[in-house]
């Protein structure tokens, strides 16, 4: 038993290590982004439906002009 305890002491020591800590995000910077996603989300389909609209606007008034 003492072979084996020597062989543990007889070992180089490694250099030590650095644990740190990191603090968890809070809670409001989850929800500033959750807001910010949606806000964005929210904006894109706004352009989306005002785009569809003018599109479908011109075909409408070209179709009318055509059909008179």
């Amino acid at each position: 038993m003492t072979g084996a305890v020597t062989i543990v002491q007889d070992q180089p020591k490694d250099a030590p290590f650095i644990v740190r800590i990191i603090e968890p995000p809070s809670e409001l910077a989850g929800l500033a982004d959750v807001l910010l996603g949606a806000l964005g989300l929210t904006g894109v389909l706004v352009l989306a439906a005002v785009l569809f609209g003018v599109v479908l606007a011109g075909v409408i008034l070209w179709f009318r002009s055509r059909s008179n």
